[in-house]
């Protein structure tokens, strides 16, 4: 891997969202980065993690901690990077900072058609477990 892992900085603005717009096309407003960022620099910002190759951004991991459980989001990789382990590099470094905090066992959610990304995280050790995934908004987008 080529690439620097650093706590995500305004001036990375940018290059994040060019990255969310070709790794996540299609999805819904409320994840986009001009939504999204602003909500987590104020909660951990810490736990909002890029990966620079020189000054491009190629990679991107959300992560979040409640004192109980610890999730990962939006982790994002290049197109044009992917198979560099930029990807398990950013969980990684993720996993290390949630340990620090006192964080037991992590979540994630992924599409349930996404066998690519399924497929991915077990190969980092994470399991399929038995639940149903519910939501519901409760702000307007």
């Amino acid at each position: 891997m080529s690439a620097t892992i650093v706590p995500y900085a305004e001036s990375h603005f940018d290059g994040v969202n060019s990255l969310w717009l070709e790794s996540f096309p299609g999805d819904p407003v409320w994840n986009r980065a001009e939504a999204a960022i602003p909500a987590k620099l104020a909660v951990q910002r810490e736990l909002f993690l890029v990966a620079l190759d020189g000054n491009k951004i190629v990679g991107s991991i959300m992560a979040g901690y409640d004192g109980h459980r610890g999730w990962l989001y939006a982790l994002a990789v290049s197109n044009d990077c992917r198979r560099r382990g930029i990807g398990s590099a950013l969980v990684h470094e993720a996993e290390t900072r949630l340990k620090a905090l006192g964080c037991g066992k992590i979540n994630l959610q992924i599409r349930a058609s996404n066998s690519a990304v399924a497929a991915f995280y077990k190969r980092l050790g994470y399991g399929t477990e038995d639940r149903i995934s519910m939501g519901k908004r409760i702000v307007a987008s």
